[in-house]
This record gives structure tokens, sequence and C-alpha cells, in this order.
């Protein structure tokens, strides 16, 4: 089993920068990648970022691309994933969750995803 942590949300002015993070405990080391996903209310949940853990794929969403960038490490068996958000937009505003999975087809599919995270809120507004 895989478990999934989330940190770094909170509140920041249009134009401003957050840092998510997010550690996979467990069995990561079985993971083939990881991504971002969010949801603002009344929307589906949409993947911002992902990359598998060699590094060699990478996706973003062309909302977010040359704004946000998606990074990894990996400590003593812990898989860490991050999220730098620059030039923040209220339309980044939502509940922002990793996910984590054992191999990827489809990276912006949500169900391809079997390791969630209980999100952390990202509300973006002057």
């Amino acid at each position: 089993q895989v478990q999934v942590f989330e940190s770094g949300g909170g509140l920041v002015q249009p134009g401003g920068s957050l840092r998510l993070s997010c550690a996979a405990t467990g069995s990561a080391y079985s993971l083939y990648a990881m991504g971002w996903f969010r949801q603002a209310p009344g929307k589906e949940r949409e993947c911002v970022a992902a990359m598998s853990w060699s590094g060699y794929n990478t996706y973003y969403a062309d909302s977010v691309k040359e704004r946000f960038s998606i990074s990894r490490d990996n400590v003593e068996n812990t898989m860490y994933l991050y999220l730098q958000m620059d030039v923040l937009k209220p339309e980044d505003t939502g509940v922002y969750y990793c996910a984590a999975s054992l191999y990827v087809r489809r990276w912006a599919t949500p169900r391809e995803y079997e390791y969630w995270g209980q999100g952390t809120q990202v509300t973006v507004s002057s």
C-alpha cells in the first residue's frame, strides 16, 4: 500500500507564488508516476502536471505551462513530489490533490491513479 500526503496550500494574491509538497510512503518504490490534480467548485477534477519517476515523461495542462513546474525527489524510500506555482491567477483556485500510480498511459485521466492524498486548498484572491 502507498500513502500520499500533501502540504503547502494557502491564500495568495494574484501574481504570487506557492509551492506544494507531496510525500508518498509505504510501498512507494513500486510507483511509476505521480501527479498533481485540482478541483474547483462545480468542476471536474483536472490534471495540472504529472511526471514519471524516471523523469523521462512530463505532462502539463496548457493552462499552467510556463507558470508551474513539477519536480521529484527520493529520500530514504519516501517519494517526494513538488509543484512550484508562479504567476498565480484566480482561476488556479481549487483543492489540489497529489496522486500516485503504478502505471499511467493517459496522464491526465484521474482513474489512472490508484492512490490519492486528502487535498490541500489553494485560493488565489486579492
